[in-house]
């Protein structure tokens, strides 16, 4: 069933639409003519108010989950009330200096990623969403350092000014000029280059002749540079935190739908692929419920928006994910400036 246009609606039938939505989001219960008729805004008989929500359940708006219970939302009428009726709840002075220190704690890239995905969480009461930036770090300086015969330590110093570390097992023992001929070899023929092209360079220089490496240093230049490619290979492609958070007592009523739920979570791969939808996207997107065939099941929604790098270039999504009853008003703009404050640590 397509959404109706808003005007459709009666100023009466948008108030009580409204009222139900706010209310049913607020506690995720139905709310009943009663509750509505206590409402000093809405000036009608409980007669008068079933005959707008039956008219509101008849345009696939509503829906009574029991005989007896009160309405409560459709997805479709989610999705008029979040395009045409919400209004959102800008984060607080306070908020955003709150999201701005929680991820600007120093570390790697994949700190600030964890705890962008745990801070989202934390805003939402739901589970928050990360996918890990889609590029590669330029190298500017590498380092190995002996840490024993068959050992070394790689120190990758990246053109953002990231320093990050890795143990690199050595196939058979190197000495310390060894060692110091790869750094230098690394430094001055590789910087600026990413590590997929940095491992181009040398592959090419030592198969047409040109290397100015022995093999004990080539080898130890391939197997310095490899060490970050297959760690990157291995990194998850979505950090997922606060999956804890959707089971709360409202969930425990329906826990086969949350268990669909954490089962889509557990596929980094296609809740990545959903998240990609949102990646070209000018401002936060919404999912509602089966809008997306992933979590047409578990009837979970999704709030996804781009962030990007200093240049501006889009690098990644991040989001929340719970269940379609979402303080919306307010998740919606947490997002949009999580996604904003993390864009700024991105080199």
């Amino acid at each position: 069933m397509a959404v109706i246009p808003l005007t459709d609606l009666t100023e009466r039938a948008r108030e009580i639409f409204r009222l139900v939505v706010e209310g049913y989001l607020a506690d995720g219960l139905p709310v009943g003519s009663k509750i509505l008729a206590s409402d000093e805004r809405v000036n009608l008989s409980p007669a008068s108010i079933r005959t707008v929500l039956a008219d509101l359940e008849g345009q696939g708006l509503l829906a009574a989950p029991h005989t007896s219970a009160g309405r409560m939302p459709t997805e479709i009428g989610l999705r008029l009330f979040v395009d045409g009726m919400m209004q959102v709840a800008e984060p607080t002075r306070e908020e955003r200096a709150t999201i701005e220190q929680r991820l600007s704690d120093g570390g790697p890239i994949e700190q600030a990623l964890e705890a962008t995905s745990s801070l989202l969480s934390d805003i939402s009461g739901a589970a928050g969403m990360v996918m890990v930036p889609s590029r590669e770090p330029r190298l500017r300086q590498l380092s190995l350092v002996s840490l024993s015969p068959d050992r070394a330590l790689a120190v990758l110093v990246g053109e953002d000014g990231q320093i990050e570390n890795r143990v690199v097992e050595l196939s058979e023992p190197s000495t310390a000029s060894a060692l110091e001929q790869a750094s230098n070899y690394i430094t001055a023929r590789l910087a600026g280059k990413t590590l997929a092209e940095a491992v181009r360079v040398v592959q090419l220089e030592v198969a047409s002749g040109r290397s100015e490496l022995d093999n004990a240093s080539k080898t130890l230049v391939e197997r310095g540079l490899a060490v970050w490619s297959e760690d990157a290979a291995k990194r998850p492609v979505l950090i997922v935190r606060g999956q804890a958070n959707l089971l709360d007592e409202a969930a425990l009523g329906d826990i086969e739908r949350v268990r669909s739920l954490l089962d889509d979570l557990e596929n980094k791969q296609s809740v990545a692929g959903l998240l990609e939808n949102a990646r070209q996207a000018e401002a936060t997107r919404i999912f509602i419920g089966a809008e997306n065939r992933l979590f047409a099941l578990s009837g979970s929604s999704v709030i996804a928006s781009p962030y990007r790098d200093r240049e501006g270039k889009v690098v990644g999504v991040l989001g929340v994910i719970g269940p379609t009853r979402l303080n919306y008003a307010r998740v919606v703009p947490m997002v949009d400036f999580t996604a904003r404050s993390l864009g700024k640590l991105i080199g």
